[in-house]
């Protein structure tokens, strides 16, 4: 017979992810948090008005690509964001989070399979940058991808609940950062003190910045749909851009840009210390 608490750990084993899941999913969120860091950063020199620019997540590829070794440092983030993309597929399937299927839950999973679908296109970009076959583009891909949408039967009502859906998860990211959610995702039982109080800041301000420039990106999808015109459509870049336009813009930019240089530093903890169980 199996002692109860054999079977306890039986359980406990069948419940974690697979462990190469695991460790690609790790490996994804650091990536992530180094591209955030990096657009962070380009965004805080434009602020301060030392040579750096507001851009998204294509465009921050492009600069990656103009340093030195940056070809390697590209083929790294292109495999690396695969493991990101894995596990948000699986949060959206398998639900490992239990958000459940409920009005709160669908939006939740719903979010997490529009961001790996977003990051899909965000891999493939820097396998090309790298492999020297295409390059990131000039282009808006958020307005790219609301011409097309708004090609296809009720196309504008899609466009619209795009912007619903990505104004809701900025929401949930702005209200988990403002109450420090995210904590309860994290193993705190294996870090120090210095490590969880920099978790702490880096999430809660992290999450607090990255909610608002979500809110924004919503906003141009809705407006979108609204004036039936995919101009109006804009991404992360677009949104630091509109957010300098404003009365005391440069400040405001700066403020955000470093908001997500700790987003990139909260998503390189969570590729360390983020819980990773079914169930």
């Amino acid at each position: 017979m199996h002692s109860p608490s054999n079977t306890s750990d039986v359980k406990n084993k069948m419940s974690e992810a697979k462990p190469w899941v695991r460790r690609f999913a790790r490996f994804g969120y650091m990536t992530k948090g180094i591209v955030y860091g990096m657009i962070g950063v380009l965004a805080a020199l434009a602020a301060f008005g030392t040579g750096g620019e507001m851009t998204g997540t294509s465009g921050v590829l492009q600069s990656i690509a103009e340093m030195p070794f940056g070809e390697v440092t590209l083929w790294i983030i292109g495999i690396g964001l695969f493991g990101y993309i894995i596990w948000d597929l699986i949060k959206a399937i398998k639900d490992p989070d239990n958000v459940g299927t409920d009005a709160k839950g669908l939006i939740k999973r719903t979010g997490y399979f529009i961001s790996g679908v977003i990051y899909i296109n965000l891999a493939y970009v820097a396998l090309k940058l790298a492999s020297h076959s295409g390059s990131a583009g000039g282009g808006n891909a958020e307005k790219t991808i609301s011409a097309k949408l708004m090609e296809q039967p009720l196309g504008v009502w899609l466009v619209g609940l795009i912007g619903v859906i990505i104004m809701g998860y900025g929401a949930y990211e702005l209200y988990s950062g403002i109450k420090e959610k995210f904590m309860s995702e994290f193993k705190t039982y294996e870090m120090n003190d210095t490590e969880r109080k920099v978790a702490r800041t880096a999430g809660k301000i992290g999450l607090i910045s990255r909610g608002i420039v979500l809110g924004m990106i919503g906003f141009f999808f809705i407006r979108t749909a609204y004036t039936n015109n995919p101009d109006e459509s804009k991404g992360l870049g677009g949104a630091l851009t509109e957010l300098a336009s404003q009365p005391f813009g440069k400040f405001l930019l700066a403020i955000v840009a470093i908001g997500l240089i700790l987003y990139g530093v909260y998503q390189i903890i969570r590729g360390r210390y983020q819980r990773m169980n079914f169930g």
